[in-house]
């Protein structure tokens, strides 16, 4: 699309911007790929430096140890099971994907299990888990977190009163039927909306088209300023002190930060503002039923005064 673009419109300096999603060397940017299953990652984050809101869902920190489902590993599912799982020390305990699901109460390892899918197109026959035929038979297990990533409607008004997760979290677009939301609800299982949850996906979108508006590399203009300036204070604190800077933490200290670190930085930290915004609004208006009612009551308001602000 970018380049049919630029064809049509060969004077455009902002071709680039057309479209986002692009790879690396035609404009892309460094963790779109990642990006949704990331957001994932720091809307459960989140969730969980919010004492009410986990209280609220019978759950009780630290992230570290909660035992997860899956559903779809695909990209979302797959990143979002990966980061979890391996810097966050969750437990992904099943993963439904089309051909059935695979449960172990050890915990499965993503990596692994995504290559197995690639090279058979399903799960059945992976090592060391157990191989449920009824897929959808693994989403009312009893588990803490709950995340559907792959398709609409996975809970429905027929399975969502067996539903046993503490937490559901909308990773895929309208997995959760009207239906189901209200049967969830009534039971005090909190659901972290797909319109806020998988979002990150948009987010860095948003960073790569600001990136090509721009043409400057986010990170160009700062990154050898903070590493001297990192490496300044590093020998001042040495000089101080008589002691050496760790060796455990000066890589990551010293080091002027990259594409990928601030990309990341800059879709934390709008996860986290979003959500507060939202956690607000639920735990202040006794009228806000849910998290999902929130995050539309936040929207619609904005659609309002913007209109307002002009006159309409």
């Amino acid at each position: 699309m970018a380049d049919e673009y630029r064809r049509w419109s060969p004077n455009d300096i902002n071709a680039l911007a057309c479209v986002t999603g692009k790879p690396l060397a035609a404009g892309g940017i460094e963790g779109r790929v990642e990006a949704t299953g990331r957001g994932v990652q720091y809307a459960l984050h989140e969730f969980f430096r919010h004492e009410k809101d986990l209280a609220r869902a019978a759950l009780a920190p630290p992230l570290a140890g909660k035992r997860l489902i899956i559903q779809g590993l695909g990209n979302v599912g797959y990143h979002a099971g990966k980061f979890l799982s391996d810097e966050d020390g969750c437990c992904v305990v099943g993963v439904i994907e089309r051909d059935g699901a695979v449960w172990s109460n050890d915990g499965l390892p993503i990596e692994q299990l995504k290559k197995h899918l690639v090279n058979t197109g399903g799960v059945k026959g992976f090592a060391g888990a157990e191989f449920v035929a009824d897929g959808a038979s693994v989403l009312v297990r009893e588990c803490d977190i709950l995340i559907p990533a792959a398709i609409e409607r996975v809970i429905h008004e027929f399975n969502a009163a067996q539903v046993r997760a503490k937490l559901v979290v909308e990773a895929a677009n309208g997995p959760t039927a009207f239906e189901a939301d209200e049967i969830l609800r009534d039971r005090g299982i909190v659901v972290l909306p797909d319109l806020y949850v998988n979002a990150g996906g948009v987010v860095v979108s948003y960073f790569e088209w600001v990136k090509n508006l721009t043409h400057i590399p986010f990170g160009l203009m700062e990154r050898r300023h903070h590493e001297a300036s990192h490496k300044i204070l590093a020998r001042s604190l040495e000089t101080m002190t008589g002691a050496s800077f760790p060796l455990e933490t000066a890589s990551s200290f010293l080091k002027g930060a990259r594409e990928i670190d601030l990309v990341r930085s800059g879709l934390d930290d709008i996860m986290r503002s979003a959500y507060g915004q939202i956690s607000a609004i639920w735990n202040v208006k006794s009228e806000i039923p849910d998290l999902r009612t929130a995050a539309y009551s936040i929207a619609i308001s904005r659609c309002v005064d913007a209109y307002s602000a002009i006159g309409i």
